[in-house]
C-alpha cells in the first residue's frame, strides 16, 4: 500500500519567509554544483519507496528529513520505475508522491565534490541533459497516466516534477516555488517549457522572475493543480483517481496523453494526422472492441488494459 507519511504538515519555514532556499536540505538546481555526483548514503529502495496496488504503481520519495530534495540515486530509481510502468501490462496508472512535509525541495547536491578538473564548456549542459531533463522526460513519456499527489513544498525541479505529471492533486498546505531566481540561476528541468504551456508566458514569467511561493489554492486557480484538498484527504483522492484510471482503457489513455502533449508543439495538420494514426492504432486493441461492444450491449465496459 502507498505510504502517506506526514502529509498533513505544512510548508517549510524557508518557503514561507522567503529565505533563499526552498528547504533546509535543498541544494537547488543541478547547475549549482557541477561535477561528478555522489551516491545516496541510503539505498535507493529506501529513499524511493515502491508498491503496486490494484494496477497502480505508487512511487514515493522518502527522505522527509531533507524535504525530499532529490539525489542522483533517487532520480535514477524514479526514472527506472516509470520505464517499468510503461512496459508492465499490470501497471495501469502511476502516483508520484512523498513522505513528510515536502514533496520535493529541489535537487540535493550538497555532498557533491568539486570537479576533478577545470570545468569546460559543455559540462553544465551535459549535467542538465543527463539529470533533470531525463527525469522530467521520463514523466512526460511514461505510457501510463501519472498523478502527482503533492503533499508539501514543491520547489525548483520538485515543482517541475509535479507540473510534468498528467494530473496534479495538492494538499491545501502545499506550496510551489520557482526558486531558481533566488539563487541567480536559470530554471532547469524543463520549467521554461512546461510553465508557458500550462499558464501562458506572462504568468510563467511572473512565477520565474520573482520566485514567490505559490499556495496550492493559487496554483489551482492558475490551472497548475487539478484539485486542492485538505491534507488528510490527499491520499484518498489520489487512490480514487488512480483507481479510475487503472480501470480505464490503458492504451487509449496512453495515446490520448501522447496526442495532447504533442499538440502543444505542432501545427493543426500535424495534430490531425497524429490523431488519425492514434485512432487507427487504438482500434486494434481489446479495450476499444470492448468499449464498442459494451455500448451496443448496454452494459458497463470491462477494460483489461490491452
Amino acid at each position: 500500500m502507498p505510504v502517506s507519511g506526514e502529509a498533513g504538515a505544512g510548508p517549510d519555514e524557508h518557503a514561507r519567509t522567503g529565505a533563499p532556499g526552498a528547504g533546509p536540505e535543498a541544494a537547488g538546481p543541478e547547475t549549482a554544483a557541477p561535477g561528478p555526483e555522489t551516491a545516496d548514503p541510503a539505498p535507493a529502495a529506501a529513499t524511493v519507496l515502491h508498491t503496486l496496488d490494484g494496477g497502480v504503481s505508487w512511487i514515493t520519495l522518502n527522505r522527509p528529513e531533507a524535504m525530499n530534495a532529490v539525489t542522483r540515486d533517487q532520480r535514477e530509481r524514479v526514472i527506472a520505475l516509470l520505464a517499468e510502468a510503461s512496459a508492465d501490462p499490470a501497471v495501469r496508472a502511476v502516483v508520484l508522491t512523498a513522505t513528510g512535509r515536502g514533496f520535493c525541495a529541489g535537487a540535493d547536491l550538497r555532498g557533491t565534490p568539486g570537479p576533478a578538473r577545470e570545468r569546460v564548456p559543455g559540462d553544465v549542459a551535459r549535467t542538465i541533459r543527463l539529470g533533470a531533463q531525463r527525469l522530467i522526460t521520463a514523466v512526460l513519456d511514461c505510457e501510463k497516466p501519472v498523478i502527482a499527489a503533492v503533499n508539501g513544498t514543491a520547489a525548483g525541479i520538485g515543482a517541475h516534477l509535479a507540473f510534468a505529471c498528467d494530473l496534479v492533486l495538492a494538499a491545501d498546505t502545499a506550496t510551489f516555488i520557482e526558486v531558481f531566481v533566488r539563487r541567480g540561476l536559470v530554471p532547469d528541468g524543463g520549467g521554461a517549457y512546461l510553465l508557458p504551456r500550462l499558464v501562458g508566458p506572462q504568468r510563467a514569467k511572473e512565477l520565474m522572475f520573482f520566485g514567490d511561493a505559490l499556495s496550492a489554492a493559487d496554483a489551482e486557480r492558475l490551472g497548475l493543480v487539478n484539485r486542492t484538498v485538505p491534507a488528510a484527504e490527499l491520499e484518498a483522492l489520489a487512490k480514487e483517481w488512480a483507481g479510475r484510471l487503472a480501470a480505464g482503457p490503458t492504451r487509449a489513455l496512453a495515446l490520448t496523453k501522447q496526442l495532447v502533449n504533442a499538440s502543444l508543439d505542432g501545427d493543426r495538420g500535424t495534430a490531425f494526422a497524429a490523431e488519425a494514426a492514434a485512432q487507427e492504432i487504438n482500434m486494434t486493441t481489446r479495450d476499444a472492441n470492448e468499449g464498442v461492444a459494451s455500448f451496443v450491449e448496454r452494459r458497463p465496459p470491462k477494460y483489461e488494459g490491452r
